[in-house]
């Protein structure tokens, strides 16, 4: 749901036009890279376009922002983008009918419960980090596949693990497309107490008259990203 700045070491490299067919499904985290697209009706045109100058058919392409990598793709940058969380115009709903809904380190918040359409929808821009840095990414924008993506089940992933990115710009394990962009450090939890998330809570009266907590939660990859400039 997010790209989270840890020790970013100076600005983001840019704003940039999203692709239409992918960007409004970024979730923050992702590796992308520019794309050019020829000035015509159709995808990434618009009548909005036509006040910033795209108004030639025969014009000069346009870059755009993708998600959609191959093992030479060049530059390589990571999306600040999101479908949840600072991605949402207007945040979420916090409670519902039936219980609270929280959106904390231990939960996630359905779609339905977004205020507002994603922030792209207002610019159509992608704000892109090109720097090496500590970064961290949520565990829903990463690959899961079992035993070989981000998880806590992968007994491979250690500190130091190189990663490389899937086609759809997925930070992995997986040496598919053979560009490292950078390597794993941890797993953390998001950190906030306001609402107590549950390792902190146990059976303060067990029969046994033991003290059980229950285990921490992981919601984010610290990773160290560091990418081929050639």
């Amino acid at each position: 749901m997010a790209l989270k700045l840890l020790q970013a070491t100076g600005q983001p490299l840019g704003q940039f036009d999203g692709l239409d067919s992918d960007f409004l499904t970024l979730k923050g985290g992702e590796v992308v890279t520019f794309a050019s697209v020829a000035v015509t009706s159709g995808t990434d045109y618009g009548a909005a376009d036509a006040f910033d100058g795209y108004i030639s058919p025969s014009g000069p392409k346009r870059v755009v922002v993708t998600k959609t990598l191959t093992s030479s793709t060049r530059p390589l940058m990571l999306a600040d983008d999101g479908i949840a969380g600072y991605g949402t115009l207007f945040g979420t709903v916090v409670g519902g009918t039936v219980g609270q809904v929280v959106y904390g380190p231990n939960s996630t918040v359905a779609a339905a419960d977004l205020l507002g359409p994603h922030s792209a929808r207002a610019s159509g821009k992608v704000t892109c980090w090109a720097q090496p840095g500590l970064y961290a990414v949520t565990l829903d924008a990463v690959d899961t596949t079992a035993n070989t993506g981000i998880t806590i089940s992968n007994p491979n992933l250690t500190a130091g693990t190189a990663l490389y990115y899937t086609t759809a710009g997925l930070l992995t394990t997986v040496s598919t497309n053979t560009t490292k962009v950078g390597s794993f450090v941890e797993f953390q939890s998001n950190g906030g107490l306001v609402s107590t998330p549950n390792h902190l809570v146990g059976t303060l009266s067990a029969p046994d008259g033991t003290f059980s907590a229950t285990s921490r939660s992981w919601t984010q990859a610290v990773f160290y990203f560091n990418p081929p400039t050639a």
